[in-house]
């Protein structure tokens, strides 16, 4: 049976409605309700799943983050997690940690814990980046199943089926198996791991976006077709 490493990560709730800074440096986060990326909740169930099947022996959780991603670890851990890894990173080497650094950390850790699989979200509802698990992936020169819609064990390895473009594809991943135990909430840097998470990219500006421009009502389709030839907004 595999152990398989879900990364977890803590962003504002889905539900909030975000504001931007004054300065424009990035979106405030003090005080505002935080939870486990919702595509990271999905990464979750589908490692618990496959422990309930008896294709895992054990689900180790792990985020990124300063003291209180302790909580979306405690989630995990409530969800079926049976263990979970806190790589605290906080102040301003948190504030500029972005999905190469994460892929670093997880690759680094997968090796450490033996992992036979990697899950994480397709993309976290905070940067949209969808980068983490394919660098992850690279990293460790490991086949990968992005945009997972369904996982299955087949033979020696899975059998993934994937959104695309044009539907569904299906392909096949050999993954080695390995017996695990059960340990508590283990803390780590990413100094201890060895991985730089130094900037790479420059945060010139966030900003609100542009407000939608009021509509107007035309009498035909002569005038819709007019009024789009204008350029103009309808």
């Amino acid at each position: 049976m595999a152990r398989v490493l879900v990364g977890v990560k803590r962003v504002i709730d889905y539900a909030v409605k975000v504001r931007v800074k004054p300065d424009k440096t990035g979106v405030v986060t003090e005080g505002v309700k935080h939870s486990m990326n919702p595509f990271d909740e999905i990464g979750i169930e589908e490692a618990v799943r496959m422990k309930e099947k008896k294709l895992a022996s054990e689900v180790v959780a792990v985020s990124c983050g300063p003291a209180q991603a302790q909580e979306t670890l405690r989630t995990a851990l409530a969800m079926g997690a049976d263990r979970g890894i806190h790589v605290e990173v906080a102040g301003a080497e948190y504030d500029t940690l972005q999905p190469i650094h994460v892929s670093k950390i997880l690759a680094k850790l997968a090796q450490d814990e033996k992992a036979d699989l990697v899950i994480v979200g397709k993309q976290a509802i905070d940067d949209d980046c969808n980068q983490t698990a394919q660098m992850t992936a690279a990293i460790l020169n490991w086949p990968q199943g992005t945009f997972a819609s369904k996982v299955e064990k087949t033979g020696e390895g899975l059998t993934v089926t994937r959104e695309i473009d044009g539907g569904l594809e299906t392909i096949k991943i050999k993954m080695p198996a390995v017996k695990a135990k059960k340990k508590p909430i283990k803390k780590v840097t990413p100094k201890d791991l060895g991985v730089d998470t130094a900037a790479r990219i420059e945060v010139l500006s966030v900003e609100d976006p542009p407000k939608r421009q009021a509509g107007a009502i035309l009498p035909d389709v002569d005038a819709l077709v007019a009024k789009l030839k204008e350029g103009g907004h309808i």
